[in-house]
Order: C-alpha cells, then sequence, then structure tokens
C-alpha cells in the first residue's frame, strides 16, 4: 500500500542554520503514527512544511499520490490535511458551531443556515460519543476536553484525510485523555490518517501503530510501535550509546541533613508525585524526558506555582510558600528560558546582575548607585563576565556570558541552594565547560545545587546524585556506582516502583 503522506529528503534552514536535514517521515492510510523527538529536533519544522506553513528548501513531499508544495495552511486543510495544535487555535467567544463550520458555513437563499449547520456540529461530536452538548453556546464556556473535541470535529468537517495531533493530552486529566483515545481510534477506523505529536511513552504505546523519531533535524528511526522497546526509543531521541559515561563525581561533601526537602508535590498532569533533596555542597541532577515535568518541579520548589499537594521544606526556613519566601530562605531559580525569564534584554549588564539585590541596596526610596556598582564589578571579576563595561546592555552579549550574569544575579544574594534549569542551553562549547566548572567550585565552597539538563553526559559527569521524572512521577534516585547514563535511560525508558521513591537523609 502506497502511504498517504511521503516527505523524503526535506532540508529546512533558518538565516543559514538548518533546522532539517534530509529528514523523512511516511504515514499509511488510516494509522496512527507518532512523530517524537527532544526539543530542537525537527518536529515543529517538519509540521510546519507539511502543513504549508514553511517552504521546504529540498526535498518532495507527496501526498494521497500526488506531489504537493502548500503555499499556505489553507491549501492544505483544503488538500485534505488538519492541524490541531496545542494551544486550541478556535475562536473562545463564538459558539461551538461557529467554531466547527469556520470557513464552510452552510447558506439558504443568500442566509446562514444555522439550524442545518447546528445540526451538522451535534452529529459530527456525535460521531465521538460527544452528547449533550449545546452547539449554541460560546466555545469558553466549556472545559479544554472539550473544546479539544470541538477542534477536532471541525477538522473532519473539512474531509481531512490525515489529521495532525501537536500535544493534544497536555491540558486534559486521565479520563478525559481516554476519552481522547477513543476518538483518535475512530478516526482510524474511519481510514483517516493520525500524526500524534507527544513525549509521554505510554500514550505513544497505547494509541499509536508506528513511531518516527527525529533528532537534530534528521530522521533517526522509523518502526513499529510494537518493535521497538522504550529503552530504544530513549537512546534513539538522546543520541547516546550503550555503556557511555559513567559518574565522574562532584565536588563538595553532602551534609548529613537536608538543605532542601520536597515531598510528594503534585500539580495537574505535569507534575503528580515527586520527592528530592539536596544537600549542602551537592550538586543533584534532575533527569527526564521533555514533558517529564523537571521545569515544573522547579517552579514549586521556588515558589514560583503553588502545588496542588506536598511541601517543599528548606533547613532552618520551614515551607516554601511563594517566591519571596524562597529567596528569604536562600534560594535562587535560573530558568530555562534565559531569554523571557531571566534578562532583561534593554538594561545593563549591572542592572541586571543586581536586580534581585535592588531592595538590600535602596534605602528610603534611593537606590545606593555605588554600592551596586561595586557589587557588579566584584561578579564580574569573579564569573568572569567578558563585557565591554557593566554599562553595556546585555543583549549584546554571548549566551553564555549572560547565564554567568544570571548565576551573578543570585550568588550575590549569598544563597543556600540554586536552582539551575538547563544552564548549558543554547551555548557554546567553551562557555558550557566554564559554567560546569563554575557550578562544581560553587558547590565545592558548600552550595547546594539542583541541575536539570536535558545533556545526559553533563548530569552524570557533575551530580552525586541523579532524580529520574518519568511523566510526572519520581521513579528512581541513583548515586554512587548507580550513576551512569545506561541507568538513567533505563528509569526514563521503563519508571521504577508506582510509589515516589523516599528520600533518604544520609
Amino acid at each position: 500500500m502506497a502511504p498517504l503522506l511521503l516527505m523524503q529528503g526535506i532540508d529546512k534552514a533558518f538565516g543559514g542554520v538548518p533546522a532539517l536535514q534530509q529528514a523523512s517521515l511516511a504515514v499509511e492510510p488510516g494509522e496512527v503514527h507518532a512523530l517524537i523527538g527532544q526539543n530542537g529536533a525537527g518536529k515543529s519544522t517538519m509540521i510546519k512544511v507539511m502543513t504549508g506553513s514553511h517552504r521546504r528548501d529540498a526535498g518532495e513531499m507527496v501526498f494521497d499520490g500526488r506531489p504537493v508544495a502548500f503555499a499556505n495552511p489553507r491549501a492544505a486543510q483544503d488538500a485534505g490535511i488538519a492541524t490541531i495544535h496545542q494551544e486550541i487555535n478556535l475562536v473562545p467567544f463564538r459558539s461551538v458551531t461557529e467554531n466547527i463550520c469556520l470557513g464552510r458555513e452552510r447558506r439558504r437563499f443568500g442566509l446562514l443556515d444555522w439550524g442545518a449547520m447546528h445540526r451538522e456540529s451535534e452529529a459530527l461530536l456525535a460521531r465521538f460519543a460527544i452528547r449533550g452538548i449545546d452547539v449554541r453556546r460560546p466555545l469558553m464556556s466549556y472545559p479544554t476536553a472539550v473544546q479539544q473535541m470541538v477542534a477536532i470535529a471541525r477538522a473532519v468537517g473539512f474531509s481531512a484525510r490525515l489529521v495532525v495531533m501537536d500535544e493534544p493530552t497536555s491540558s486534559l486529566d486521565e479520563a478525559e485523555v481516554e476519552v481522547l483515545f477513543g476518538v483518535i481510534r475512530q478516526l482510524k477506523a474511519d481510514g483517516v490518517a493520525v500524526v500524534f505529536v507527544s513525549h509521554r511513552l505510554d500514550e505513544l504505546y497505547a494509541v499509536c501503530d508506528r513511531v518516527t523519531v527525529m533528532r537534530d533535524g534528521r530522521t533517526v528511526l522509523s518502526a513499529a510501535m510494537s518493535q521497538v522497546s522504550r529503552f530504544e526509543l530513549v537512546r534513539a531521541m538522546l543520541g547516546r550509546d550503550l555503556e557511555q559515561a559513567v559518574h565522574a563525581g562532584t565536588a563538595g561533601t553532602p551534609g548529613r541533613e537536608p538543605l532542601m526537602e520536597a515531598r510528594h508535590l503534585a500539580r495537574g498532569r505535569r507534575v503528580r508525585d515527586v520527592s528530592l533533596s539536596v544537600h549542602s555542597g551537592e550538586i543533584v541532577g534532575l533527569a527526564g524526558l521533555l514533558g517529564s515535568g523537571r521545569s515544573e518541579t522547579a517552579r514549586l520548589i521556588f515558589g514560583a506555582d503553588r502545588p496542588a499537594s506536598g511541601d517543599v521544606i528548606v533547613a532552618s526556613a520551614g515551607p516554601i510558600d511563594g517566591p519571596a519566601a524562597a529567596i528569604a530562605a536562600g534560594l535562587g531559580y535560573c530558568a530555562e528560558d534565559r531569554k523571557t525569564e531571566g534578562i532583561v534584554p534593554d538594561l545593563s549588564v549591572r542592572e541586571n546582575l543586581v536586580l534581585a539585590l535592588m531592595p538590600r541596596l535602596t534605602r528610603r526610596g534611593v537606590v545606593d548607585e555605588a554600592q551596586a556598582k561595586a557589587v557588579a564589578d566584584r561578579f564580574i571579576a569573579r564569573l568572569g563576565v567578558r563585557c565591554a563595561s557593566p554599562e553595556q546592555p546585555i543583549r549584546e552579549l554571548s549566551g553564555g556570558n549572560q547565564q554567568k550574569v544570571l548565576l551573578a544575579r543570585w550568588l550575590c544574594m549569598d544563597p543556600r541552594l540554586m536552582i539551575l534549569d538547563e544552564p548549558t542551553r543554547g551555548i557554546d562549547v567553551g562557555a558550557k565547560a566554564e559554567i560546569l566548572t563554575l557550578v562544581r567550585e560553587l558547590a565545592a565552597d558548600g552550595l547546594g545545587v539542583l541541575m536539570i539538563s536535558s545533556e545526559l553526559e553533563e548530569v552524570v559527569e557533575a551530580a552525586s546524585r541523579i532524580f529520574v521524572l518519568r511523566d510526572g512521577v519520581s521513579v528512581a534516585e541513583l548515586r554512587g556506582a548507580q550513576v551512569s547514563e545506561d541507568a538513567v535511560m533505563a528509569a526514563m525508558a521503563h519508571g521504577g516502583a508506582a510509589e515516589a521513591p523516599k528520600v533518604r537523609h544520609d
């Protein structure tokens, strides 16, 4: 049987930087096909090329037996390819019917035939066992799961032959996920193919027939789900071979009692049961695939988000119930997205560096500029920040030097614990080495460090202990001789006990 969709030799570059290199994807009629990979793997670019949002630089695409090059998403939709985005891309203030029929409204005698459109909307939803919905009400009056079904009904209403679902379960609870899976199976029974993008391995094995894995803009694996193990999927996504990079140790000697302990944290589907601890002078790694809840856990520990259940306890400070309490207890937090949650691009290096320290530098509403300059000069020198002057706009610095400024912002607060979410992402190899050396030196001086990184080699080399998350649950705690890339990947793939591991204090 010829594939419904065939993409071969696809290249796409932005500003000379390749996003796709000889990438390929083949989807059979009526199959559910998983498309997976870590951040930056090329999944989104591949989908945008497929659906006409981007023009490919090279390669060929065949849909339903005909070579195609869609000029825009509407052209792809008219040809039979519909996309359901992670963020529901509908009109919340308009009715369910208006959203389903938008762009293909029924008319009678030149007027909108509301009766026919209401009946059609109800019939489309009924195909997926969604009944009792008043299609005349605004879409925003219904929960996310119903809105997701409306998006699918709209796609089917356009007679889609292929439906692309980008992280469709990210905002759904377990019962709603089961309803969605029933819808996907119904689409398959009707001969509609589905490209399913998800980071949850359990979901892939539950609903998908085949899988394509992308890494660094290339297709690295395409196979039947029944013929590939979880471990092989993880290995393909991360690009690591077996028996690589065993634990190399870390500076510092952990104290007897934990500096920070997180107990059974839960918030939504992203964090369901996470427990971990960090001692003074210790680097602890937090590992897991994209979507496992790593960044969400970091935000809960720092108090940026409030847990639905569970506690964060800091020695000599008590529970953490918000960022102010976290800072007062001696916690610092470098967020994953340096540009949107870290630097203030139009401010100077000095202003960015002393930002968290400003309350201590202010007397009666007046900033002590001399002290602020002295602090900035001291930490620029200590961390080796390369800049023309402290007054240079931080946006002009390299990624590695911006990261050093963010570290300095918290170090000048004299913290006890630093939470580092992807501290080396987007910086060159030399700057990565400098950052990791600095982190080790800080731990050697007694600072506790909780480090999140998608690069297993970094975590394994730096951390004395590693907690592994899978689907929002702590599934393993590795320490000493247990710490290796093999062990981390095995925990990511297979998990551990159903319950979160008990945090040990030795």
